[in-house]
């Protein structure tokens, strides 16, 4: 697949991501309204990972419209959020401007952010549905380092590529319908629905995905130069990934007890190296 190629599948994705930035914060799925009003928190794995975060620079990639960059603001990170969509920026800069938090909120794909965006970060972060989006993981894993101070630390919580295989229309059984193993393809999918909110049309229903087994993850981070430091697997995911999965007390999405328990959330961290090591 041409670079130019993979830029019109992306355009696409973006149009999609602009109509479901005006369908998303009207759900009770993001529950804005309890955010506005500090009620909602960090996710338990993204708390843990991240650790404290004051006095931080902070990058968050995919930030689709700002409301974790803008948790972490509350935290006292030194927040800048980064997105494709210009209708997710524009709600992202006005709930940061309503609620008096001084998030910054940048527009830009990933691959052209180091174009728009000249500084490094204590700690870059991106979660929950994001690598899917990105046709090339190794270019992606060059500007996570390029974002990264010496020493600075890379944190990603984010769907299983091992759940990818699975069919997410099958209601009864687990079943796979996809191949792990990747050649660059992406998965067409016509998404007339917002994930968010299964009863609105979205009429920007084109996307393009691409799966990155874990190992290409890794290594793409090895290769920009990144320490791997922690690696783990989770058997919930932030939404239901495939139509058996039940919700917890705890807002997490898992299959039922009765079945056999699989990875659908993992999280890593890693450390941006020197020359000589990790500073």
């Amino acid at each position: 697949m041409s670079g130019r190629d993979a830029r019109g599948m992306m355009e696409e994705n973006r149009a999609h991501w602009d109509e479901l930035a005006v369908i998303n914060p009207q759900t009770e799925f993001y529950d804005v309204e309890s955010f506005k009003a500090g009620r909602t928190h960090l996710d338990s794995v993204v708390r843990e990972q991240l650790g404290d975060v004051s006095g931080k620079s902070v990058l968050h990639l995919q930030c689709h419209f700002g409301m974790d960059t803008i948790r972490l603001s509350r935290l006292g990170a030194d927040a800048t959020g980064a997105d494709f969509s210009s209708t997710a920026i524009a709600l992202a800069r006005s709930l940061a401007d309503e609620l008096g938090q001084p998030t910054r909120f940048v527009e830009s794909n990933v691959y052209d952010l180091p174009g728009v965006l000249d500084e490094q970060f204590d700690i870059v972060f991106t979660s929950h549905g994001v690598l899917g989006w990105l046709p090339d993981i190794v270019a992606w894993g060059a500007v996570v380092a390029h974002f990264l101070k010496p020493g600075g630390r890379f944190v990603i919580v984010e769907a299983h590529p091992a759940a990818w295989p699975l069919d997410d229309e099958s209601p009864d059984a687990l079943a796979i319908r996809y191949p792990y193993f990747s050649d660059g393809t992406p998965l067409v999918i016509d998404l007339d629905r917002s994930y968010a909110d299964p009863d609105t049309v979205v009429t920007n229903k084109r996307t393009h995905n691409w799966n990155h087994p874990l190992s290409n993850v890794v290594n793409a981070l090895i290769s920009a130069g990144l320490a791997i430091e922690h690696l783990g697997e989770y058997p919930m995911c932030a939404w239901p990934y495939v139509p058996l999965m039940r919700q917890d007390d705890d807002g997490w999405w898992r299959l039922p007890a009765e079945y056999p328990q699989l990875p659908f959330l993992f999280s890593l961290r890693a450390t941006k190296l020197s020359v000589h090591g990790i500073l």
